[in-house]
């Protein structure tokens, strides 16, 4: 049975296409769409998976990732 790990996938538009950004590994990946930049994502992740060894995991991995919005005064 394979294993899941959830992460985090920040997604924003860049020209044209979008970014998909994993802060928990720094890893990103891109797409002309908001799904396909997190399929794309989910492909980076799962490839990084497959090829890095547990200490490149262990140096990359920041697992204290928290998203959230501020207010900031701007006038």
């Amino acid at each position: 049975m394979d294993q899941t790990l959830r992460m985090t996938a920040i997604i924003e538009r860049e020209d044209d296409g979008f970014v998909a950004l994993c802060p928990e590994l720094d890893i990103a990946s891109q797409g002309a769409s908001i799904e396909e930049a997190r399929a794309n994502l989910v492909e980076a992740l799962s490839l990084f998976f497959e090829v890095a060894d547990k200490s490149e995991i262990s140096r990359r991995l920041h697992n204290d990732v928290f998203v959230t919005q501020v207010e900031v005064p701007i006038g």
